[in-house]
């Protein structure tokens, strides 16, 4: 359905040559876009639906005063089912401190919160089947888990901000949530505006990158410099992503498009992975929580986890 919408606009109505760049470019873009929009809005809704009563204070109460590897558990699943991306991080992260969770456990929910959710996990299926999403999820999940001990283990306490540490919040007035179906279809709906409404730019920017290199990139081109068993290619895919600002679910079509042109799957899981959760963006915001040798620390380790998962992905392949 979405390919014929695809080619009705981009061969029909615009009267473009399939043979094309610009023709393919304008397929992909109009098929994507479709695609893409009527899973996030379907995700979404079906989602808020179920997390009606789930809040950040929720999120918190539920990890606080766990055993280490049980909170850690915890919290690398609620990231990746909870829609809080790195513009969350600030208050999740005085909300974390605040609540006596260690640091640790703190970083692993702010690695899996931004780069997996079940609305990318959905769509990855849809775009690029099940193989490739299990790959991404099962790939985000380790490096949550296994780059919030590595950050544990520099004790990272001693580089938080001071206001953090001094901030005591006051009992909030509790409101108690409408959990009937209309309230719940209420508060999915809100769902669907607040987060499409957030980032639809991104996803579209994303949606006409991919369209753009799937159009004019030659493939003998992404091949010789992207594609192979050359080394270098995933921690450059790695530095490629930190510049660029995204979320897992806008990036979707920019790693289809490089599928499409012989990518290596390690090579795209890793700028997928960079683009998501150790973009320029997110690291200034988290300065502004943590000082710089810990948000260096935090980069190096994410860049090396993305850089290895690259790698053992492209071997295995």
């Amino acid at each position: 359905m979405f390919e014929r919408l695809g080619n009705l606009v981009a061969f029909q109505l615009f009267g473009l040559d399939p043979a094309s760049h610009a023709g393919a470019a304008v397929q992909f873009f109009v098929m994507d876009v479709a695609k893409i929009f009527v899973l996030l809005v379907a995700v979404i809704y079906v989602m808020g639906l179920l997390r009606a009563m789930l809040s950040p204070e929720r999120v918190r109460a539920f990890v606080r005063d766990r055993p280490d590897w049980q909170a850690r558990g915890m919290a690398v699943t609620l990231g990746a089912v909870t829609p809080f991306c790195s513009c969350s991080s600030v208050p999740l992260f005085i909300g974390f401190v605040e609540a006596g969770i260690p640091l640790g456990v703190t970083f692993s929910f702010l690695i899996a919160s931004p780069m997996i959710n079940e609305v990318a996990a959905v769509i990855l299926v849809g775009i690029l089947g099940w193989q490739l999403a299990a790959l991404y999820v099962v790939a985000g999940l380790l490096v949550a888990w296994f780059g919030g001990m590595a950050m544990q283990a520099f004790r990272p306490e001693r580089w938080v901000e001071d206001y953090v540490w001094k901030i005591h919040m006051g009992e909030a007035a509790t409101i108690e949530p409408d959990t009937s179906l209309l309230g719940r279809h209420r508060y999915a709906v809100g769902e669907v505006k607040e987060i499409v409404g957030r980032i639809w730019r991104w996803v579209l920017i994303g949606i006409a990158v991919g369209a753009l290199f799937h159009g004019f990139v030659p493939a003998a081109w992404v091949t010789a410099h992207l594609g192979g068993d050359d080394w270098s290619t995933v921690p450059a895919a790695v530095l490629l992503g930190i510049p660029l600002y995204s979320n897992a679910t806008g990036i979707i079509p920019v790693a289809e498009a490089m599928l499409s042109k012989g990518v290596a799957v390690g090579t795209t899981l890793a700028l997928m992975m960079s683009v998501a959760a150790l973009s320029l963006p997110e690291m200034l915001i988290l300065r502004k929580v943590i000082r710089w040798p810990a948000l260096a620390l935090f980069a190096g380790v994410l860049a090396v986890a993305f850089t290895l998962v690259g790698w053992g992905f492209n071997l295995i392949h």
